[in-house]
């Protein structure tokens, strides 16, 4: 007879390998068994509806945890909650939600910040980036390559410069390749070509996504030979 956890691994197996559609029938069916989920759970299947864009389900379960109790006693249930939202585009619910929880930490703030940069909303990107800041959360690399991706989106290279002069200062750059290649992106974004070679050939270790995005900066802008170099380097 398999119970809750057994329901849970299995969801979450689901969710982990993006198959968001599988896990979301494996909550059903758990359901219609009779077995009673757990936070866990509930994060998992939230996770799920994210993947699939299946905001409907996510409403649901919004209803039950709230009904149950549980939403203003576990941050990591909250914040999966919110990230649920963004990633189906119902920012105005996501922030409600938001504003909603009882306690906020960098998590629950880069749930906000990445969603509003998957749908290119760089502007409000950088609003929620202000308002952390002001509240004295202290960004991670996470936040620093999502906002580095808000300022590439809008062109709003002032921003660039004051989050790399951050990164180098705590000695970031050194260990996380994604947050190099983030700001790479945005120097190529924003049309300062110079400067993000610079930051390529100063990373520890390059990857496919370092050159593409300097190829990518050099094709946007027309520089061809530039471009062509870079790929054969």
């Amino acid at each position: 007879v398999p119970n809750v956890v057994a329901w849970t691994t299995l969801i979450d197996a689901y969710t982990q390998h993006g198959l968001g559609k599988e896990a979301i029938e494996c909550f059903k069916k758990m359901q219609n068994e009779g077995v009673n989920p757990n936070v866990v759970t509930y994060i998992c299947v939230l996770k799920a509806c994210g993947i699939a864009r299946c905001v409907e389900v996510g409403e649901i379960i919004d209803v039950m945890v709230r009904n149950q109790g549980v939403f203003h006693t576990d941050v990591s249930l909250g914040n999966t909650m919110v990230d649920m939202y963004m990633k189906c585009g119902k920012f105005e619910k996501a922030r409600n939600l938001f504003d909603e929880l009882p306690m906020r930490d960098v998590v629950s703030w880069n749930a906000l910040i990445a969603g509003y940069v998957d749908h290119r909303l760089g502007k409000e990107a950088l609003e929620c980036f202000k308002e952390m800041k002001d509240e004295g959360v202290c960004p991670t690399g996470v936040t620093y390559s999502c906002v580095l991706k808000a300022c590439g989106i809008t062109q709003c290279i002032d921003i660039g410069e004051c989050i790399e002069a951050d990164v180098r200062k705590q000695g970031l750059l050194k260990k996380d390749i994604v947050l190099g290649n983030a700001l790479i992106d945005m120097y190529a974004k924003c049309g300062v070509l110079a400067k993000a070679q610079e930051v390529l050939e100063g990373l520890h270790v390059r990857d496919t996504v370092s050159w593409s995005a300097l190829i990518a900066g050099y094709a946007e802008k027309g520089h061809c030979n530039e471009a062509l170099k870079c790929f054969e380097q």
